[in-house]
């Protein structure tokens, strides 16, 4: 029986972990976040919001439905590092083509199973998230801590045109065509342009940095804007075409750093969460109706904004729609005087829950509604928009978030 190779994990502050390498062997870097997923493992590792991250996993046993071709939300593998405590020792699904330490390897995925993933997660949920070697070729514990302390964090990295697709591309609509949605790619999904095809909207996927001529070109009839990894501290330019977008009063539905996005185009600040929010069960209330929906997570960062009434923007009322039971971050932001609104989570759920689908319709309304945007409208959403407020610090004083 061959002998496993050895794998160390070193947090930045020197919490230490042994166990065995799990994937490729070699060495990775990234920031530490932890998923409470228990199922769509596939999802989570080629979702593009976890560039540069190395995912935990509290699910204790990983791996058991193998990996296949269909399931993948992109064209690879996006974590910086997978940690596990117990991989599937074989894949039991007629759907598997392949191990899921196999697809690590083949893709150079360096990670680590073994270790006490409970420990780890705790650990992440008292101190927050930070920064992480991962390596099956170093054995010396200072020495992987002097290369995690030299490794760059998360607050103030532009990431969204690292993984936002390079050039232009249509996803058509499914039965009859509709309306047409400019997305705009800042680290989007591949089941998101799918749910809203399925709802006889066209689909023009643009690069991150599309301009709003990019955007006018395509005929659209509303904007779409995606999830994405990084800062949103860092993405003016989408914040600026959001301006210009919210000017003109074309529909706008953004997610997750969509939603972030959006909140800077109205002049918010976001902060940095301790350790964030991620998994298929995060229950979150829609304060319009009063339901509480479980949804899809997988964000570090959150809206500063009032959650008690409108506030103004240059855009006319907002308010917050949605808020997260667990913490009370701002999950949501809907405009009044504009047609526009997005949340802090994924109602595409490729692997569930789906208790969010409805806001696919409530675009589609939005886009169905859609009006000619006033003059005064129109003149206070260009040019270069807004200060941004940075209300650092005055959001909730929650135990959640990276």
């Amino acid at each position: 029986m061959t002998r496993a190779t050895a794998a160390l994990l070193v947090l930045e502050d020197g919490r230490t972990f042994r166990g065995e390498a799990y994937g490729a062997v070699g060495e990775t870097f990234g920031e530490a976040v932890f998923s409470t997923g228990m199922t769509g493992y596939q999802e989570t590792l080629t979702d593009p919001s976890y560039h540069r991250q190395v995912v935990v996993m509290t699910a204790p046993h990983v791996g058991n439905t193998g990996v296949n071709d269909e399931d993948p939300e992109s064209d690879r593998i996006w974590v910086s590092g997978y940690v596990v405590r117990d991989p599937a020792r074989r894949s039991s699904s007629w759907r598997s083509l392949r191990t899921l330490d196999e697809e690590l390897d083949a893709q150079g995925i360096v990670g680590i199973s073994g270790i006490d993933t409970r420990a780890l997660t705790r650990h992440l949920r008292e101190r927050g998230a930070m920064r992480v070697g991962v390596s099956s070729i170093e054995t010396d514990e200072r020495a992987l801590l002097e290369r995690v302390l030299a490794a760059p964090g998360m607050e103030g990295a532009d990431l969204a045109g690292e993984v936002s697709t390079e050039a232009s591309y249509v996803v058509p609509a499914q039965g009859t065509h509709r309306f047409t949605v400019a997305a705009i790619d800042l680290g989007i999904k591949r089941m998101t342009p799918i749910r809203l095809a399925e709802r006889g909207i066209e689909v023009h996927v643009l690069p991150s940095a599309a301009s709003l001529d990019d955007v006018l070109a395509t005929g659209a009839d509303g904007v779409f804007l995606s999830n994405g990894p990084g800062d949103p501290a860092t993405a003016d330019d989408a914040v600026a075409l959001t301006r210009e977008v919210l000017g003109r009063g074309l529909p706008m539905f953004g997610i997750c750093f969509g939603n972030q996005v959006l909140g800077r185009a109205l002049g918010l600040g976001t902060y940095k969460l301790r350790y964030g929010h991620r998994g298929i069960n995060q229950p979150v209330q829609d304060r319009e109706t009063g339901k509480v929906e479980v949804t899809a997570h997988n964000h570090g960062f959150a809206v500063d904004a009032p959650t008690e009434g409108r506030f103004e923007t240059p855009y006319g009322a907002a308010e917050v729609s949605h808020v997260c039971l667990n913490d009370g971050v701002v999950e949501g932001l809907r405009c009044r005087d504009v047609p526009a609104f997005s949340v802090q989570y994924h109602p595409e759920a490729a692997a569930g829950p789906h208790d969010a689908a409805y806001l696919f319709e409530r675009f589609t309304d939005l886009l169905e509604g859609r009006r000619p945007p006033s003059q005064s409208i129109m003149q206070r959403g260009t040019g270069s928009g807004p200060p941004v407020h940075d209300r650092r610090g005055s959001g909730p004083a929650t135990d959640g978030g990276s």
